[in-house]
């Protein structure tokens, strides 16, 4: 496996996760969200932001998490495998409340 593609909910574990395998297989870890997120919290354009995903999806190998679904077309088929973080719900809201309290007073860059 040379390309592992990690999709879920917010909260569901999906950067953990895909950390983690990337360490362990020793493969390049790409977090989708910092590739979509410039500057400010603006959105890149929709077809800026497919050809940024299409030309990471073409590297021989990766580890990528987010969602994203408008540019799931052109990451699925380069994918040796898909794991799905099939997470509760409420799981999903725990992570996500504890995520910004820790995060509260952070400037993201």
């Amino acid at each position: 496996m040379r390309r592992i593609l990690v999709v879920g909910a917010s909260g569901a574990g999906k950067s953990t996760l895909a950390g983690d395998l990337a360490r362990r297989l020793d493969l390049p870890l790409i977090h989708l969200d910092r590739h979509y997120w410039r500057p400010g919290w603006t959105a890149p354009t929709a077809d800026g932001f497919r050809a940024e995903v299409a030309a990471l999806a073409a590297r021989p190998a990766w580890v990528m998490d987010g969602n994203y679904a408008s540019t799931l077309d052109s990451r699925l088929p380069r994918a040796d495998l898909l794991v799905l973080c099939d997470t509760s719900r409420t799981r999903c809201l725990i992570r996500i409340v504890r995520r910004r309290w820790t995060r509260r007073g952070r400037i993201s860059k």
